[in-house]
């Protein structure tokens, strides 16, 4: 058995290069696998399922095509797409894994899977908006609004998000070790997976829970980043994207 993660790719029109990657990846590494784990912020703005623009259908097909090869796939919301919802998970063939997912990896290991934006305490701001964004009634709310209305609003937050993360330091936006610990300690588990804080790495945390481990998934940029999970364990994997 063989399971397959990413996460961070921030798809957009204006980084085709990334798009590219990821459909040579869907097609030369992803056919291989039985589960593949899209963890969070796929895309750079999800603005509804009723709007998919033309530039990511070729991934769209992709990957209802993998699903129609057997492939299980697996989406968990983002900081940057937590508005997708179950329209585009029928339209690809995934499911819509909750907030904290616990899986069996094929080494029998069992993992948390997060995206990781809320364990990111220290960052009181935006775990305010995160809040606000996350309530049902503010989405439904921004759902309802007309198209163009929420593609304005879409770019003013990633502006506003670009902003404040400039004057921000680098501990405030890396999640709290305390925060991960706890999590660990409340699922009973000794893995963590998670992206988010675009710092992709392996890190031993035996001094906080005795034998844990946090895996953090890499953002594509000018590398792309997958955990490769088989029986002979977990294996971080980065290859170059050509611009």
């Amino acid at each position: 058995m063989r399971c397959l993660f990413i996460s961070d790719l921030h798809l957009c029109e204006q980084r085709p290069d990334i798009t590219r990657a990821l459909l040579h990846f869907l097609s030369d590494q992803a056919p291989h696998c039985d589960q593949l784990y899209l963890l969070g912020d796929i895309f750079e703005a999800w603005i509804g399922d009723d709007f998919i623009p033309q530039w990511l259908n070729p991934v769209i097909t992709q990957l209802s095509r993998l699903s129609d090869q057997g492939v299980g796939l697996f989406f968990q919301h983002g900081n940057r797409d937590f508005l997708v919802g179950e329209q585009l998970m029928d339209k690809i063939g995934a499911s819509l894994l909750p907030e904290i997912a616990v899986t069996t990896l094929p080494d029998e290991a069992t993992a948390l899977l997060l995206h990781g934006d809320q364990l990111c305490l220290e960052d009181i701001e935006y775990q305010k908006f995160r809040l606000m964004v996350r309530d049902r009634k503010w989405q439904q709310l921004f759902l309802s609004k007309p198209l163009e209305e929420r593609l304005t609003i879409a770019r003013q937050l990633r502006a506003a998000s670009k902003e404040q993360g400039s004057m921000k330091s680098n501990d405030i936006m890396d999640v709290s070790a305390q925060a991960v610990s706890e999590t660990l300690t409340d699922y009973d588990s000794r893995l963590m997976i998670h992206g988010h804080t675009h710092r992709p790495a392996i890190h031993d945390i035996d001094d906080a829970v005795p034998g844990a481990r946090r895996i953090v998934l890499g953002d594509w940029d000018t590398s792309g980043w997958y955990l490769d999970c088989t029986e002979q364990g977990c294996q971080l994997i980065s290859f170059p994207i050509a611009q």
